[in-house]
């Protein structure tokens, strides 16, 4: 696993709940075949209309027309991030659209459970309202052995991942007791 994420940011509010991520309706598609599940990753965070309370200003897209995969690979967002159902799809989706790294003031637990039990994402706590201070499209590198944020060279400090991050290295829950000799 990179120990260094760089990439685009998009930014979001408080509450992004899990029907944003992905709504129901888009949740006819396979998760284990790989022409279907991309249509996750395409879908995803497309419903909301863009002026809606916590999307971004300037009505930009996280995922382009005609696009599966979007080009901002992080995440910023405020309190309370994959709120609503407990559904699997939400990490999932995110990171069929290619998302590495969200970096919020808090989670929903259940979807902070799944994106780590899933191995599908690294969802990062943030010590302050970082998403009050940056814009979508910015550049910014996500070091995950110092816990820091930097865009624009303005260092944020993020909370350590602790015991979780192995078993997001490992891909997931599943991998990571196969790997520990577990199961």
């Amino acid at each position: 696993m990179e120990k260094i994420i760089e990439g685009k940011i998009f930014v979001l509010g408080n509450n992004i709940d899990t029907d944003q991520i992905i709504p129901a309706e888009y949740l006819v598609f396979s998760l284990t075949d790989e022409k279907e599940s991309a249509m996750y990753g395409k879908y995803c965070l497309s419903s909301v209309p863009l002026s809606q309370s916590g999307l971004p200003e300037g009505n930009i897209p996280f995922i382009k027309k005609d696009e599966i995969k979007s080009e901002f690979n992080i995440i910023i967002a405020g309190s309370n991030f994959g709120c609503g159902s407990s559904r699997e799809h939400a990490p999932f989706a995110l990171n069929k659209a290619g998302v590495k790294v969200i970096i919020a003031e808090s989670f929903a637990r259940i979807f902070y459970r799944n994106s780590i039990d899933g191995g599908f994402l690294i969802p990062i706590e943030c010590k302050e309202k970082i998403y009050t201070k940056c814009i979508t499209g910015s550049i910014a590198k996500v070091d995950l052995e110092k816990y820091q944020l930097n865009i624009n060279d303005k260092i944020y400090e993020l909370n350590p991942l602790g015991d979780v991050l192995p078993i997001i290295e490992a891909g997931g829950l599943f991998e990571y007791a196969r790997k520990s000799n577990m199961i």
